[in-house]
């Protein structure tokens, strides 16, 4: 028999926080399945989540949640593949680098130069299967249920690309860059990015890391959300936060709306408020996935 697909969907808040402008982007698509048509026999779903925590202006996170799933579209794979997972793992990289390219060439041809850049956090479904594409400091956590303790556990997707990591370092160093105070050349804060093209010549790259993670009955949402909620939030907190407003009788239910959508929605919303309460200074996006059974 087959297994049936779990079904993704996404809500999202986002506080300006006390900067002067947002400078995040996100990408909610609960269904691709359509626009990457034709596709290989063995898949059936394809969904799209994503956020972008563009710096130096709104530039690079914008043309990143404009441009990368379409092009993530085009790259898909078509027709019949050998190895699924190979060629959508490919799929990614490939997406990365041209959306990179794109936008430093777009940026490097305006007067004077655009300096923006942008983390990216990807959580792609094929299937049951999520595909986590990761660059710089945002990050994708997976709340799967512990049948056994009983207990909501708050499983890493992504790695963040800073450039205090060892390996991360050393890339730059070879470069001819520097990491002074935690930095690249004691400005830039991610080591990986999309954007940022004065440094992408002292070893900052728009490589992702690709994580795999297959999807089970116990899983119940993915958080995906910028540096601005981790800073005042572990994964653990977080996750915890969201289940006891999934869990909370006094929500109230709106005309017309599904109480599942009413509980996501206020729970991305309470997150994103007590992240600036507990001083973010930073914007803050926080996106939830419900995986619904």
């Amino acid at each position: 028999g087959s297994v049936s697909i779990l079904g993704l969907k996404g809500y999202v808040a986002e506080r300006k926080g006390e900067r002067e402008d947002m400078q995040d982007a996100h990408v909610i698509l609960n269904d691709i399945t359509e626009e990457c048509q034709p596709l290989p026999s063995q898949i059936t779903r394809v969904s799209y989540f994503a956020v972008f925590d563009g710096h130096g202006g709104v530039r690079a996170s914008k043309f990143a949640a404009q441009n990368l799933h379409q092009n993530l579209i085009k790259k898909f794979p078509k027709g019949e593949v050998v190895s699924v997972e190979k060629t959508v793992k490919r799929c990614l990289l490939d997406t990365f680098k041209h959306t990179d390219e794109e936008f430093l060439k777009q940026a490097s041809s305006q007067k004077p130069a655009w300096k923006d850049g942008s983390t990216a956090t990807c959580v792609l479904a094929v299937d049951n299967i999520l595909y986590i594409a990761n660059l710089g400091d945002s990050r994708a956590i997976l709340c799967r249920y512990n049948e056994e303790s009983q207990k909501h556990t708050a499983l890493s997707l992504s790695k963040e690309h800073n450039p205090t990591q060892y390996e991360e370092r050393m890339r730059i160093q070879k470069a001819g860059g520097n990491v002074r105070d935690g930095r690249v050349l004691g400005v830039l804060e991610v080591s990986r990015s999309i954007g940022d093209g004065q440094y992408k010549r002292c070893g900052v790259i728009s490589v992702p890391d690709i994580k795999r993670c297959q999807l089970t009955h116990n899983d119940r949402f993915i958080l995906i959300a910028c540096d601005g909620l981790f800073k005042v939030f572990t994964p653990e907190e977080a996750v915890n936060f969201i289940v006891s407003c999934l869990e909370d009788k006094n929500i109230q239910m709106r005309e017309g709306k599904l109480e599942a959508d009413a509980r996501y929605e206020a729970a991305c919303n309470r997150l994103a408020s007590k992240a600036v309460q507990r001083g973010s200074a930073d914007n803050v996006t926080v996106m939830v996935v419900r995986i619904e059974h």
